[in-house]
């Protein structure tokens, strides 16, 4: 199947459902706990790539911080990258990550489909 990443926040159900299917079903994942593990805006820039995604499509627009502090707001790309690495909190979760191609497992579905479970 090759090589799959998720990046993880332990206190998300959805996540922590990600990671559980991914146990169940035998498949090897490395999990990277982006709110634990520094991030860098070449980090991100490489998993949106993955995505196909812009830094303003995988905000979490209900997060307090977005809401205080960016919403409402337009940035560039490079200032998006740096606001993400200072509040990682802000990146949607589960990311699902499999060779060169990732997708955001909401719903979880979504993650049975691209992995072909």
């Amino acid at each position: 199947m090759g090589k799959i990443e998720i990046w993880h926040n332990t206190r998300c159900s959805k996540s922590r459902e990600a990671c559980s299917i991914l146990q169940t079903g035998g498949n090897k994942a490395e999990i990277f706990e982006y709110l634990k593990e520094p991030l860098t805006e070449a980090m991100i820039e490489s998993l949106l790539f993955k995505l196909n995604m812009k830094p303003e499509e995988i905000l979490r627009k209900k997060e307090a911080v977005y809401i205080e502090n960016f919403k409402d707001k337009k940035f560039s790309t490079k200032q998006w990258l740096k606001i993400l690495v200072e509040h990682p909190i802000l990146i949607e979760r589960p990311i699902v990550v499999k060779g060169d191609r990732a997708i955001i497992a909401r719903p979880i579905e979504k993650m049975n489909e691209f992995l072909d479970l």
